[in-house]
């Protein structure tokens, strides 16, 4: 389950002040490091077959949560500097796709919306 508390957002951005990086966290900058933090964490399947998949998640747990912190910790910089709500934004982005995908035509289907 995905709980990012005010606590953790407040020892986020003590962490990043103390150390003067807010400077250096522009969203061009924070969306690039997103991108290459993502990029990690895909780096942690690749080449695994999906058999094997389930064995790979148990050995590399650990890592694995390392690399969705830093996705995670990313995005929470870039939404509080942007002044973004992301439950907000989420909520509001659901809706798009339930009528981008209506259940009828896009139940079971992995095309997208405008090849449905």
């Amino acid at each position: 389950m995905l709980v990012i508390t005010d606590e953790i957002v407040q020892q986020l951005l003590e962490f990043r002040r103390v150390r003067e990086w807010k400077q250096f966290h522009t969203p061009r900058n924070l969306a690039a490091s997103l991108v290459i933090e993502a990029s990690e964490l895909l780096e942690c399947f690749q080449w695994a077959r999906d058999a094997e998949l389930p064995d790979l998640v148990a050995r590399e747990q650990e890592h694995i949560e390392d690399e969705l912190a830093d996705v995670a910790i990313l995005l929470t910089y870039l939404c509080v500097d942007m002044g973004v709500d992301i439950g907000s934004a989420m909520k509001r982005k659901i809706q798009k796709n339930n009528e981008k995908y209506p259940v009828e035509l896009a139940r079971g289907n992995a095309k997208k919306y405008d090849r449905l």
